[in-house]
Formats: C-alpha cells, structure tokens, sequence
C-alpha cells in the first residue's frame, strides 16, 4: 500500500484481519488494478462500493467540521459536508487539516484554490467568509465533485477545469494542497499577497520565488506552509 498510495491510506481493524483504503486519482487507481492483474492481490470484493464509507469519518478542526452526508455535525460549527464521490479529498489526510487550521487564521477575502480536489478546501473557505472563491483542477472529475459538495452546503462559488501550466485570476490568497513539484510553479500561476501549501512530506521545503514562510505546520509527517508575499 506504501508503493502504491504514498500519499496516504487508512487502516481499519477487522475481526480475522485489517482492511486498507485508499482515497486517489485515476492515476491511483489504474496502478491497483495493474497490481490485482499481476495476481498478486486479492479479488475486490463485491460491495466495496458500499464499504469504502466506514472509512469517510468525520474530523473537527477549530471552528470547522468536515464529514460526510450520512454523519451529523455538531452544532456549534461550521459543517462542511462532503462526499468526495470519484475525487480526491475527504478531510482526514493530514495536510487537508493543516490547510483547514491555517486557512481559519486569514482575513477573509478572494482565494483561489489550486487542485481542488473534492472541494473539501474550497467549500470550507466559503463557509469561512472568503469572497470570491474560485476552485481549480485538471481532473474533470473533481470538477464534477467540486460543484456538487458546493451545492450541497449551499455556498455560492466557480469552479473551472484548467490545464497544468495554466494562468490563473489574481487573488488575495492561494491554496495549494497538491505535490511539491506543482507547489513550487504557484507563483508563476497566480498572483496572491498570501499563500497556503500542502501536500509534501515535512522533510521537503517548497521555497518560492518572491514569498517568505512566516509559517509551518505538521501533522504526522506531513506539512503545511504559511507564505506572504515579499
């Protein structure tokens, strides 16, 4: 599973064994099933498509709640409802909290959110006042995902499909929760006084033209970094 997700995967305990899953892009998804085809691993089992929910739980971090539709948020927070469907994002890799704590301490504004996955980021910097928000992949179906959990919690926000080494629309602060190498090409993508990234291992340090790190966060292995602008 390391070879195969080193972004991450999740491990729940059976009885007579542990049950692995795995959240990824169809990149992920064609390298399981080279595997299964070498004969190396088992058979899917037939109600997977049911099964891989036990593992989408909730998580709270500061005023935020992120969880799927079939959970109940607490009152007393923002609840950000997800269900990542065939993208990637449900709120509980690390770096999504990392993203999630550090986007709580900006002064609201416009953002963009590059790689936006399910839209677990984007949704969340809606409910928490930023205006306007943009969200941006290259997977169309994370556009698909995007709109649907934008529509689900009721927040008013575009998302467009781009290309890689697309120009994006100047904001006041960027989030990037995405590899190292496609942190490291924000800055000649989008013009922002503040910027947010994740997505790398703490080990590595995306140092960017024109910004200074004022911040960083780790959680497990993971980090998140805090720019502004030089």
């Amino acid at each position: 599973m390391i070879e195969l997700f080193p972004e991450g995967f999740e491990e729940l305990e059976r009885s007579g064994g542990l049950e692995l899953a795995a959240y990824t892009d169809a990149a992920g998804e064609e390298r399981l099933w080279h595997f299964f085809g070498t004969g190396e691993g088992a058979d899917v089992e037939a109600d997977w498509e049911d099964r891989w929910r036990s593992f989408h739980r909730p998580i709270r971090v500061g005023r935020l709640w992120v969880g799927p539709p079939w959970e109940t948020p607490p009152g007393d927070a923002l609840a950000v409802v997800v269900d990542p469907g065939r993208a990637f994002g449900t709120g509980a890799h690390p770096t999504t909290r990392l993203c999630l704590e550090l986007l709580q301490e900006l002064e609201p504004g416009s953002l963009v959110d590059v790689g936006c996955g399910s839209g677990v980021l984007t949704v969340a910097a809606a409910l928490l006042g930023h205006a306007p928000v943009l969200g941006v992949d290259i997977e169309p179906p994370s556009i698909v995902a995007t709109r649907e959990n934008a529509a689900r919690n009721g927040v008013d926000l575009e998302v467009q499909l781009v290309g890689p080494d697309d120009r994006l629309p100047a904001a006041q602060a960027a989030v990037a929760n995405i590899s190292i190498e496609a942190v490291r090409a924000v800055p000649r993508r989008v013009e922002a006084q503040t910027l947010i990234t994740s997505g790398y291992f703490l080990s590595e340090t995306p140092d960017l033209e024109g910004y200074e790190r004022v911040d960083r966060r780790s959680h497990y292995g993971w980090a998140a970094d805090l720019h502004h602008q030089a």
